[in-house]
């Protein structure tokens, strides 16, 4: 349980370090503030193969908008482009974009 949970911890702060040194991904249309620490309820599911939840979906389809910006930003990429996280953008009926 301690393994899944510093894997969630150091995900989370993998993404919040990349925004401090690179800045904030820019606000999108829609009025939605690009933020990927907002998908951070997504860090189990997409290190596991376990369902995403309510709260992971939720955020999944507010930052829809933003997720262009976030495969563009070399410090998201892999992160946004990994299997586990398309798994979890279907699952939650978010297709990945082709930008």
């Amino acid at each position: 349980m301690m393994r899944k949970i510093g894997g969630v911890s150091l995900f989370v702060m993998v993404v919040v370090v990349a925004i401090l040194f690179l800045g904030e991904v820019p606000d999108t249309a829609e009025g939605v503030t690009c933020s990927p620490t907002e998908l951070a309820s997504c860090a189990p599911a997409i290190r596991s193969s376990a369902a995403p939840s309510k709260l992971c979906c939720q955020k999944v389809r507010e930052q829809r908008p933003c997720l262009c910006g976030y495969i563009k930003n070399p410090a998201l990429r892999q992160y946004v482009n990994s299997p586990g996280a398309r798994r979890v953008s279907s699952a939650c009926g978010v297709p990945t974009p082709s930008c």
